[in-house]
C-alpha cells in the first residue's frame, strides 16, 4: 500500500513539473492552447487580429499582427487591407533566402491612400519594438528616410536579424509560409537596382482582408 501511496505522488509530481514547463515564452507566436497565442509576456489571447492574402495563382498565406511591438504600423496595415488597397497589387521583388516585398501602390490610382507613417524601430527612438525579423516576420519596408513606410512590406525567408532596430517588424505569417517560398520558385529578370529579384510574370495578389 505504501508502494502504491508513493508511485501516485511520484506520478502526481512529474505531471506538475511538465504542465508547468509548457507555460511562458519570450516568442510571440508560439500557441498556447486551441485558438489562442501567447503574448510577448507568455500570456494567452485569442483576440490577435489577423490578415489573408490570396494570390491569383490561389495560393494563401495569412499574417498575425503584434500592435505591442508597433502599434501604429499594425493600425496603418490593417487599414490598408480592409480598403482594399493591396488588391491587385503584386510582390515585385523577391530575393532567395533573404526576403519577398510587395505593397506598391505608388504607380496606381491607390498611390494616395498610403501615406508615410512614424517609423517604429529603435534607431528611430522607438525602443518598445523588439521583434527579431526571423523567417515569416514582416516588416515594413522604407528608403533612407526613416519616417518613409507607408504600404511596403516584406517577408523574411530567414535570420535577418541584422534589420533589427532598423525597420519596423510588426507581424508574422502564421499559416502558408509554403506560399511565400513559392515565390522563389518564379522566373525573374533584372530591375532599376540591377538586382534579379523582380518576377518576370507578376505576382499578383487577388484579395487581402482581416480576419474576423
Amino acid at each position: 500500500m505504501k508502494r502504491f501511496i508513493r508511485l501516485t505522488a511520484l506520478l502526481l509530481a512529474l505531471l506538475f513539473a511538465l504542465t508547468a514547463c509548457g507555460l511562458g515564452s519570450d516568442d510571440p507566436t508560439t500557441t498556447a492552447a486551441a485558438g489562442e497565442t501567447a503574448a510577448a509576456d507568455g500570456s494567452s489571447t485569442s483576440s490577435r487580429d489577423r490578415v489573408k492574402f490570396t494570390m491569383e495563382n490561389g495560393g494563401s498565406f495569412v499574417i498575425e499582427l503584434y500592435p505591442e511591438y508597433a502599434p501604429d504600423t499594425c493600425d496603418n496595415f490593417k487599414k490598408l487591407v480592409a480598403s482594399g488597397f493591396y488588391d491587385g497589387l503584386t510582390f515585385h521583388r523577391i530575393v532567395d533566402g533573404f526576403m519577398a516585398q510587395g505593397g506598391d501602390g505608388s504607380d496606381s490610382a491607390k498611390a494616395s491612400e498610403a501615406q508615410p507613417i512614424y517609423g517604429e524601430f529603435a534607431s528611430n527612438g522607438f525602443s518598445q519594438n523588439t521583434l527579431s525579423h526571423q523567417r515569416g516576420v514582416v516588416s515594413m519596408a522604407r528608403t533612407n528616410d526613416p519616417n518613409s513606410a507607408s504600404s511596403q512590406f516584406f517577408i523574411c525567408y530567414g535570420d535577418a536579424s541584422f534589420l533589427d532596430g532598423k525597420y519596423a517588424a510588426f507581424g508574422k505569417v502564421v499559416e502558408g509560409m509554403e506560399t511565400v517560398d513559392d515565390f522563389c520558385k518564379v522566373e525573374r529578370v533584372y530591375n532599376s537596382s540591377g538586382e534579379l529579384a523582380m518576377p518576370k510574370e507578376p505576382l499578383r495578389i487577388a484579395k487581402a482582408e482581416v480576419l474576423l
